[in-house]
């Protein structure tokens, strides 16, 4: 799930501007606008990041296309801790969420519009880049309400509705919206049975902007000298220039890069795998069967997953538990190697297998979010730090992505799904050789 992006109180000098230089509108129950604030924040990443794949593939492209149209669209969420900082000079908090769902909503309906025209492709490539920067942007502003909005305690409490509705919206974006994709497209064709699928996905986005009018919270600024661009652009600099004096953070930065070198590779090529015509190597499934699969059994499995491996973490500790955590992140890539070589026709067992290969997803990637929280945020600027982290994870995962679709072309579908296993042996090496030294010090 995208992390906080912005600066707040742990950044100086905005500390002080944040108590004192902004007002709240009365207070709202959390209750009423965290499950749709954070549903609305994974609805368009996912749009971007998986629904676009099935939609891709259906235009014809093949998959080292998809995979690096994909890829390249994943910059917005590698560059968006930079940009982050500068929309603490704006001033009313809900007008910035509101304003880019709004935004994420009309680039949906275009890609609704431009898939009826002859330059469907290209024009959908660029509306899924717009797409993707403001989705990126809105993940900075909603993170920066659910901060300054809520208490340390309040903000724990709602953790966990957070993550429960972000990953509904995953299941809406890669279960419900392709089922939908399905039927559609074989009744009206791709081009408009695709734009119904945007429509729906427009018009979903569009309602939660329109009922965030009402139902968010707001945190407006006061005093915007105090957040003038310069001294953000100044303060910016100080956070990055922190960053890298800490001791070990080229290893650190190392390590989160190549952590989802494998999964990363594998992630690209799934759906393209499962839907591809068995006579190509794939599985031949339907978008219907795809989104019954990873919409309901995967997210869940997902979840699952990412509660235990939590928990496992929590329990031995996260230098001992990191190399389990690596395997069970990787080690299920696997199983697309056996569905490549045994080609099951059954859709339970299908399921059953895709169930795994995510639980051990959502195990593994609790390794990486609190190494990140651990060996790289720690200091004067946490969260700062800790959202340039994210930044250099996505640039790992874009990187991996970028070239997995050439890559399975060159090798085929079940030496490429060996090769992913392959790919995470040095991450696995290096899980062995995590410092003891306390997190965060610096040079």
């Amino acid at each position: 799930m995208p992390s906080p992006s912005v600066l707040p109180a742990d950044v100086a000098p905005f500390a002080e501007a944040s108590a004192s230089a902004s007002t709240s509108t009365p207070k709202r129950s959390p209750v009423r606008w965290v499950p749709t604030l954070y549903f609305a924040q994974g609805l368009p990443y996912f749009v971007v990041t998986a629904l676009a794949t099935l939609l891709l593939a259906d235009l014809g492209m093949s998959n080292g296309q998809v995979t690096k149209w994909l890829s390249t669209l994943g910059v917005a969420w590698i560059v968006k801790p930079l940009w982050s900082p500068f929309l603490e000079a704006l001033s009313s908090k809900r007008r910035l969420v509101v304003f880019f769902q709004l935004l994420g909503a009309l680039a949906m309906l275009a890609i609704a519009v431009v898939l009826n025209f002859p330059f469907a492709v290209s024009a959908t490539i660029a509306l899924l880049g717009v797409l993707a920067i403001v989705s990126a942007t809105h993940d900075i502003a909603a993170d920066g309400l659910y901060i300054a909005s809520l208490s340390n305690q309040k903000q724990a409490e709602f953790a966990g509705w957070q993550g429960a509705f972000y990953n509904i919206a995953r299941g809406f974006a890669k279960g419900a919206l392709p089922w939908i994709s399905g039927i559609l497209v074989a009744r009206f064709g791709v081009a408009m049975g695709w734009s119904g699928v945007f429509v729906i996905a427009a018009a979903s986005l569009a309602v939660l902007a329109l009922y965030h009018v009402r139902a968010l919270p707001d945190v407006v600024a006061l005093d915007m000298e105090k957040h003038s661009f310069g001294q953000v652009a100044r303060t910016l600099w100080r956070v990055i220039k922190d960053l890298f004096s800490k001791r070990g953070i080229w290893f650190a930065v190392l390590f989160v890069l190549l952590f989802r070198a494998g999964e990363g590779q594998l992630q690209a090529v799934a759906q393209l795998f499962l839907k591809r015509p068995v006579t190509d190597g794939g599985l031949g499934l339907s978008n219907q069967d795809i989104g019954t699969a990873y919409g309901i059994a995967g997210t869940l499995a997902f979840i699952v997953g990412s509660i235990a491996g939590g928990y496992f973490a929590a329990w031995l500790g996260l230098r001992k538990a990191m190399p389990v955590l690596v395997i069970a992140m990787n080690l299920p890539n696997l199983i697309f190697w056996w569905l490549s070589v045994a080609h099951p026709t059954s859709w339970g067992l299908i399921a059953a297998a895709l169930s795994v290969e995510t639980f051990g997803y959502g195990f593994g990637f609790v390794g990486v979010i609190l190494f990140m929280m651990q060996y790289m945020a720690p200091g004067r600027y946490p969260t700062a730090h800790y959202a340039l982290a994210t930044g250099v994870m996505a640039l790992g995962n874009s990187a991996a992505g970028y070239w997995s679709g050439e890559i399975e072309t060159f090798l085929g579908y079940q030496h490429f799904f060996l090769w992913t296993v392959v790919s995470a042996l040095p991450v696995f090496v290096m899980s062995f050789l995590i410092p003891k030294r306390t997190p965060g010090e610096s040079a």
